[in-house]
């Protein structure tokens, strides 16, 4: 149950409106602070429609840090995300398997985007030798954008846990197709 209430659309002033084009329980409880969610809009629609890192390997980065966090609402949101910018069933079952440690078919950017985001979760930096082998494969402007995205989806983990925001109904399946542990 969340922390805060659920503010609905209609319950906004109309210069706030705007903000709930997607009326999702994350943006519903963050209004309760309109200029803080217009900042984390801003940062999440850089990272979604205007980097110019891979989708896929952006979506890969982000259900890292969803897996390892053990962050339902991520988790799921981006199963989703993720299908739609080439993300496949294949692709979320090499990463549970990678993240143990155990053998996969991902070709060496994707396991090195995968080992990224798993030493700045963990660890709270992108370790010096993977950087430097993720610069074999990246520009220097696609480096900045793993790395915003990675630790921008570390702060989005931790905010969805301290505000404890419910997952909708209509995620739940990703959450059964692909249970945490």
């Amino acid at each position: 149950m969340a922390r805060l209430p659920y503010i609905e659309k209609a319950d906004l002033p109309p210069e706030h409106q705007d903000l709930m084009k997607r009326e999702i329980t994350l943006y519903k409880q963050l209004v309760n602070s309109p200029n803080a969610l217009r900042a984390f809009q801003g940062l999440g629609y850089f990272i979604r429609y205007t980097s110019t890192l891979d989708a896929r390997l952006r979506e890969l980065a982000i259900l890292q840090v969803g897996w390892l966090a053990r962050s339902p609402y991520e988790w799921s949101h981006h199963i989703k995300i993720g299908y739609d910018f080439g993300v496949s069933d294949a692709d979320i079952k090499a990463l549970i398997d990678d993240t143990a440690g155990k053998a996969t078919s991902l070709g060496a950017i994707e396991r090195l985007v995968l080992l990224a985001a798993r030493e700045s979760t963990n660890d709270g930096a992108v370790s010096r030798p993977t950087f430097d082998a993720l610069r074999k494969h990246l520009s220097n402007e696609h480096m900045i954008d793993l790395v915003v995205t990675i630790g921008f989806y570390n702060a989005v983990v931790r905010t969805l846990a301290s505000l404890e925001i419910d997952v909708e109904p209509e995620y739940q399946k990703y959450l059964e197709k692909y249970p945490f542990p």
